[in-house]
């Protein structure tokens, strides 16, 4: 009896956390179900999160978060993108960065979030911009700082072993993570596409 109540109650939460993410059913064929009953509290806090993921980890870890820039550039869009609504060759800005601690007793800095952005450049106020190119603030306190308001909409999220990663984080490669997209909004537009990816 007590089986089969932990049993619904892990049917419920998966059920519940999946209907959080409006294209769940169409997400990358390379990732796997995740089982949100066997995740710490703090993971599938990181999952359905709207709010800045750095800001989250900060509270939780208590410990300044540093947002470590591994690759920006400008690009056109090899392929249309429905999410973002974009046609093939448009320019974006394609973006890598990791959220990383460094804690007491630990030589290397502890890495909580790889995050890997398409940004829609003709979207995006100048002060935003501007701050993409001079600042190391992550996205979400750029965003807030800019005053624009704007929403979140989860796309999808599975489990995804890592391949191809830049050279600083090379040694996370073969290892699997928790992987999340979702759309940054404005006005039913979107002004960004996020892939954000945590160990396990």
């Amino acid at each position: 009896m007590e089986t089969e109540i932990i049993k619904q109650s892990g049917d419920f939460v998966n059920t519940r956390m999946k209907s959080l993410f409006v294209a769940q059913d169409k997400k990358p064929a390379t990732l796997k179900e995740i089982n949100f009953a066997r995740l710490t509290p703090f993971q599938r806090g990181l999952i359905v999160t709207d709010g800045t993921v750095t800001r989250f980890i900060e509270a939780y870890t208590f410990a300044p978060v540093a947002v470590v820039l591994l690759d920006q550039k400008r690009q056109p869009l090899p392929s249309a993108n429905p999410y973002l609504q974009l046609p093939a060759g448009e320019e974006v800005i394609s973006r890598q960065i990791t959220l990383q601690t460094h804690q007491e007793m630990e030589s290397s800095p502890i890495i909580h979030t790889y995050a890997d952005s398409l940004i829609v450049l003709k979207r995006l106020p100048k002060s935003i911009l501007e701050g993409l190119e001079s600042s190391k603030q992550g996205l979400g306190r750029l965003l807030q700082h800019s005053g624009l308001e704007t929403r979140r909409e989860l796309l999808w999220c599975g489990l995804e072993t890592l391949k191809g990663l830049p050279s600083a984080i090379a040694h996370l490669e073969g290892k699997t993570f928790i992987t999340r997209a979702y759309l940054v909004l404005k006005n039913q537009e979107a002004l960004m596409l996020i892939n954000e990816k945590f160990p396990l």
